[in-house]
């Protein structure tokens, strides 16, 4: 078995392996002396797990993933070629960033009732012998080195380049992001070839971090179809592409009321979630109806809005 010196916080059996509780393959885990400079939460779709990379640019996925709700430590932050911003949750264990929502350091660690294992806060050493050639080993959880001052200095170090790093990114977002005036009517022929692209990729497949054109996830689907229907350069992720354009509808400023067709354009952008954090989009094709890439079990798919699951963000791009 492959040991990997993970960063999570809490039990190893928030981990799922192909749908398998991960305490059954990853007992244990090699030591990882580190600093936090962070903490996260996975927010993916509810009850999926986050794929696990080997690297932040063309990694490959490791077989497990990270579940949805679960807090982790993260060790670096990186970039990749695209612009999108990837943490570093063990040795070579990367994970997208925009999967995940910031939480305070003193967040308590999430933890499994069926698992018996202990969630340790500090790495207890073993003497490694020749004889046995037993590596040292503890239980999956989190691991943390009693403050000095020189370790102080070093996690102060990695928060200001990770606060670089993540202020360089939004910064070339922005640029590329940075929203036009739009005009009272849209353009048909955008709308249009829109349309029929969209419809065009119903029945594609779903993959999570693929770019097009044989499969899709929600927010590359959204880049595609905007890219070769109207030329516009939308950005990659959905934490960027709710920033760009006019908001013609938000739940909170709409008093819970669910959007109405009546309010909506064809080439609408529909976004599920918060603002910050929002996990879900779609692109609106008229008559009440939105084509997405939904999940890896339903692929591409032309869906009616009901009030059970309506929009709660609509941004207009067009």
């Amino acid at each position: 078995m492959t040991k990997h010196k993970l960063f999570k916080l809490g039990a190893a059996a928030a981990l799922t392996v192909t749908g398998v509780s991960a305490i059954t393959s990853l007992k244990t885990a090699r030591a990882a002396n580190f600093t936090a400079i962070k903490r996260v939460k996975i927010n993916y779709l509810p009850g999926k797990g986050l794929n696990i990379w080997t690297n932040y640019n063309k990694g490959k996925f490791m077989g497990y993933r990270a579940k949805d709700g679960t807090i982790w430590n993260v060790a670096e932050t990186a970039v990749d070629k695209k612009g999108n911003l990837w943490y570093k949750v063990g040795t070579r264990e990367w994970i997208e960033a925009r999967y995940t929502v910031d939480v305070g350091m003193d967040t308590p660690a999430s933890t499994n009732a069926k698992t018996k294992d202990k969630v340790t806060n500090v790495a207890t050493k073993k003497k490694s012998t020749a004889k046995n050639g037993v590596n040292n080993v503890i239980s999956l959880g989190t691991v943390t080195k009693k403050s000095t001052k020189k370790s102080e200095a070093t996690k102060a170090a990695k928060v200001k380049k990770a606060k670089q790093i993540v202020d360089a990114a939004v910064k070339k977002t922005s640029k590329k992001s940075t929203t036009k005036k739009v005009a009272s009517t849209q353009a048909p022929s955008k709308a249009g070839a829109i349309v029929a692209l969209a419809k065009q990729q119903v029945g594609k497949p779903y993959a999570w971090g693929a770019n097009g054109p044989d499969s899709f996830d929600c927010s590359s689907l959204v880049q595609y179809v905007f890219k070769n229907a109207a030329g516009m350069n939308l950005p990659r992720t959905t934490y960027d592409q709710v920033k760009v354009g006019q908001t013609v509808y938000q739940k909170s400023q709409a008093n819970g009321q669910p959007v109405s067709a009546n309010n909506l354009q064809v080439g609408d952008l529909l976004f599920w979630g918060s603002e910050s954090s929002p996990y879900h989009v779609a692109i609106y094709i008229g008559n009440n109806q939105y084509v997405n890439a939904a999940t890896p079990e339903q692929g591409t798919i032309l869906q009616t809005m009901t009030s059970y699951f309506a929009p709660t963000i609509v941004k207009r791009v067009l």
